[in-house]
């Protein structure tokens, strides 16, 4: 009965975990990202990455980690009590013994210098065959450092930026590339700097923290007043 009751509890936890997952989905989360940061809070393994934020910035998503993180705890003192008992019952000293010596071995052979370097060869022949750059994190991408900065920009209504040429905007010589500029539906890379913004732009901006946020101090104080306009509602 014991293994029966860990099986059928394994199976609620997996339930329980793919309604989370789709729930932080339907909020607009990436699936990847949904999955990995549910099965980080269900886990209570706490990754501090920048994706946890899109999770602590979102009231609903906030309430769907608070229950994930309560039910992981509560599941795993159910876990560790059944697990308890079952060992006491039907492992003895012997079988325990031997597992232990198990782990030990495979522990000796992972610090072996021979079989330390056969793993790292085959490890990073995988990531080579498995991984292209598009892949890896932006900030991997870009060799971000503290004083840069990747953002989308959004060209707010009464914006003093809306008419002018993006080209006039952001001129040669300043630390600020424009990667593309979102408009609607569409994405704009091919000659953006000849385009005349218009209200709704989204620019989507790399380079120095400080001169994009010195160029664009208008637009980031807006946006940040919409964000606190949109928390403020969603709370009430």
């Amino acid at each position: 009965m014991g293994f029966l009751f860990i099986l059928v509890y394994f199976i609620l936890i997996f339930i329980v975990l793919e309604i989370a997952v789709m729930l932080l989905i339907v909020t607009g989360l990436d699936s990847e990202i949904a999955r990995f940061q549910a099965v980080s809070m269900l886990t209570s393994t706490g990754f501090t990455t920048k994706e946890s934020e899109l999770i602590l910035r979102h009231p609903v998503r906030r309430k769907i980690g608070v229950f994930l993180i309560l039910f992981g705890v509560f599941s795993l003192a159910v876990m560790i009590s059944t697990l308890s008992n079952l060992l006491a019952q039907s492992f003895r000293v012997p079988q325990l013994t031997g597992v232990t010596v198990m782990f030990g071995v495979f522990l000796l052979a992972t610090k072996n210098k021979r079989v330390v370097k056969s793993l790292k060869r085959r490890f990073h022949k995988h990531l080579k065959q498995e991984f292209e750059l598009h892949e890896l994190p932006i900030e991997e991408v870009l060799y971000f450092t503290g004083s840069d900065l990747f953002s989308g920009i959004s060209i707010c209504k009464g914006s003093e930026m809306a008419g002018r040429g993006l080209r006039d905007v952001c001129r040669p010589g300043e630390d600020i590339n424009v990667l593309f500029v979102q408009r609607g539906e569409t994405k704009i890379r091919r000659e953006c700097l000849q385009l005349a913004l218009q209200e709704g732009d989204i620019l989507f901006v790399y380079g120095d923290k400080e001169a994009i946020e010195r160029k664009f101090r208008g637009e980031l104080d807006a946006m940040r007043r919409e964000e606190g306009n949109e928390k403020h509602v969603t709370d009430l």
